[in-house]
């Protein structure tokens, strides 16, 4: 299953593939949906086009899930994966920033010296 947030899409593991098909298959409340047959994860109003992020962030939010929490759990997994500077860098956070997320979550890249560490010739 791919998730498409941007480009390119997002492969979406086992076991959240099934309970996302299992939610859009069931969904509630889709009378109010231009197309209750949407195959969007979020269907809006107009046919073909999903929720504006405004809406989903405040009913998300509603729901008690807040984007900060969110977006700073998905960082802290993102530094176990890959070093704070490289992190940093392609999300453009700053560095200090995204090194105290890594220092939190001590992953192992958390002594990460960025940089060229070849031996210099001689």
């Amino acid at each position: 299953m791919l998730l498409k947030l941007g480009d390119p899409p997002t492969t979406v593991p086992e076991p959240f593939a099934s309970l996302l098909l299992q939610y859009v298959a069931n969904r509630q409340n889709m009378h109010t949906a231009t197309n209750p047959h949407s195959h969007w994860l979020f269907p809006g109003r107009r046919a073909g086009q999903p929720i504006h992020p405004t809406t989903l962030t405040k009913r998300l939010g509603d729901l008690g899930l807040h984007r900060t929490n969110a977006r700073t759990s998905a960082i802290r997994q993102f530094v176990l994966q890959a070093p704070a500077p490289v992190v940093a860098g392609m999300l453009g956070y700053n560095n200090d920033s995204i090194a105290r997320i890594a220092a939190e979550a001590a992953g192992p890249w958390s002594g990460y010296a960025p940089g060229d560490h070849a031996e210099p010739s001689r």
